[in-house]
C-alpha cells in the first residue's frame, strides 16, 4: 500500500527523495514490534492468535519477509488498528472509507471502518463458485458479532453448528473455535463488526425457536 499520489524521487530539483514503496514496507517490520511490545504479546501469543508462525512473525519485524495482505490484515485485526496504520499512511482528513477488497480463505472481505482501538466493521462475500469446504475452526482474542445479508451462512462455534439466513444474527467470543462457510447454491454476504474482548452488541444468535433448526 503506498501514498496516493506518489511522486518520482528526486522529481523536483533541490528536494529530498520522496518515500519509495520499498521505505514504506521496511517501515512496517518496526511498527509491528512496537505493537506486539504495546500490547504485551509474545510471538508465541501473537502465534496463537492469528495463525501466523513464530518464525514467519520473527522475520516479518526483522524485515526478512515482505509484508502481505494476507500477513497483514489479521495482524491488524489482532492488533485493533487499521490497515493504513500499519503501512504508516498518512492521515487526510477524510471521512470516507476507501473500500480495498481482501480476498483471503475463498472470501473477499471489505473493510468498512479504519479500525483503531475499537470496534472494527467489515462486509464478508463468499461467491457460490467457491466450494464449501470442510471446516477449520480458528481461535484468537476478541468478540465478534455478525449479520446475514443474503443467502445462508454457516457457522461452526464449539460443539454447535448452526445454518443462519438472511437477516439473522450471531455473537460470540472468538477464543471459541469458530468457522464460516456458505450453505446452498447461491453467494453469502454478512457484516461482522470485531472488537477486542469485552466489546459485545448484546444480540441474541436467532430469534426465539430458531436454533438448532
Amino acid at each position: 500500500m503506498v501514498p496516493e499520489h506518489p511522486r518520482l524521487p528526486g522529481s523536483a530539483s533541490g528536494s529530498a527523495p520522496d518515500t519509495t514503496t520499498d521505505d514504506v514496507l521496511a517501515a512496517v517490520g518496526p511498527r509491528l514490534r512496537a505493537l506486539r511490545a504495546t500490547s504485551g504479546r509474545t510471538l508465541a501469543q501473537l502465534a496463537e492468535a492469528t495463525g501466523i508462525s513464530v518464525s514467519t512473525l520473527s522475520r516479518l519485524e526483522s524485515g526478512q519477509r515482505r509484508p502481505a495482505l494476507e500477513l497483514l490484515l489479521p495482524l491488524a485485526r489482532v492488533h485493533g488498528v487499521p490497515l493504513d496504520e500499519l503501512v504508516g499512511a498518512p492521515e487526510t482528513g477524510d471521512p470516507r472509507i476507501h473500500l480495498r477488497p481482501v480476498t483471503m480463505h475463498g472470501q473477499t472481505i471489505l473493510p468498512l471502518s479504519r479500525g483503531g482501538g475499537g470496534l472494527q466493521a467489515f462486509k464478508h462475500v463468499i461467491e457460490a463458485d467457491v466450494p464449501s469446504g470442510e471446516p477449520d475452526p480458528r481461535v484468537h482474542e476478541g468478540y465478534e458479532w455478525l449479520y446475514v445479508l443474503r443467502g445462508r451462512l454457516r457457522l461452526v462455534l464449539g460443539e454447535h453448528d448452526l445454518v443462519l439466513p438472511a437477516g439473522e444474527a450471531a455473537e460470540f467470543d472468538t477464543r471459541t473455535p469458530h468457522w464460516f462457510g456458505r450453505v446452498g447454491p447461491g453467494a453469502v454476504e454478512f457484516l461482522s463488526l470485531f472488537g477486542r474482548q469485552g466489546e459485545r452488541m448484546h444480540v441474541r444468535a436467532a430469534p426465539p425457536g430458531r436454533l438448532g433448526a
